[in-house]
C-alpha cells in the first residue's frame, strides 16, 4: 500500500494529476494524541469535497504553538496515524506555524477550519478567496482536546502518585 504521507512537492504533483472535476478540501492541525473529536471532524471535512489533505504541524511548529512538552508523539507518527483515516486522502508535514504557504501552493478549493476560530482570526481567509475558494468553519464538539486528554492523564498521575505515598 502506498503512503498517504507526502511531502510537498508530490503532493502537488498527484494533485495536480488527480484534480480535474474534484473538489480538493484542506485543513490543518497538530492532531498531537489522535481522539474522537479529530476524527469526526476529519469525516465532516471531507464530506465537503472528493478529496481531503490534511497539513500537520512540524514537531517545532507544534511546540511554538502549543508549549514545552509538546507535541507528545512525533510529526511522523501523527502523520502515520492521520493517513491511516479513511477519510483522509493525503497528509503532509509542513514547518511554518500557519498553513498559509500550503495553502498558497496547494490552492483548495474548501479550507476547513475548527469552532475554535473565527474568519476574522485567520490569515489565509482573503488569499483563498482571492481566488475563489471558500474558507468553512466547522463546529467541534466539546470536550475532545489533545490538551485536555494530557491534563487528565496528568491529574491521575498526580493523585495515583500521592495515594501510594500515603
Amino acid at each position: 500500500m502506498k503512503s498517504k504521507v507526502l511531502n510537498l512537492e508530490r503532493l502537488r504533483e498527484l494533485l495536480g494529476s488527480k484534480r480535474e472535476g474534484k473538489k480538493v478540501v484542506f485543513t490543518n492541525g497538530c492532531f498531537d494524541l489522535l481522539h474522537v473529536g479529530h476524527v469526526r471532524y476529519l469525516q465532516k471535512a471531507k464530506n465537503m469535497g472528493d478529496i481531503l489533505v490534511v497539513g500537520i504541524n512540524s514537531d517545532d511548529s507544534a511546540k511554538r504553538l502549543k508549549g514545552e512538552g509538546r507535541p507528545i508523539m512525533p510529526d511522523s507518527e501523527r502523520a502515520e496515524l492521520v493517513a491511516a483515516l479513511d477519510c483522509v486522502d493525503y497528509v503532509t508535514i509542513f514547518t511554518e506555524d500557519t498553513p498559509s504557504r500550503l495553502i498558497m501552493l496547494l490552492r483548495p478549493e474548501i479550507h476547513v477550519k475548527g469552532g475554535d476560530y473565527t474568519l476574522e482570526d485567520l490569515p489565509e481567509l482573503e488569499f483563498v478567496e482571492s481566488y475563489g475558494g471558500k474558507v468553512v468553519i466547522v463546529e467541534e464538539e466539546k470536550g475532545y482536546s489533545s490538551s485536555g486528554i494530557v491534563k487528565k492523564i496528568v491529574e491521575r498521575f498526580s493523585a495515583e502518585a500521592e495515594a501510594s505515598e500515603a
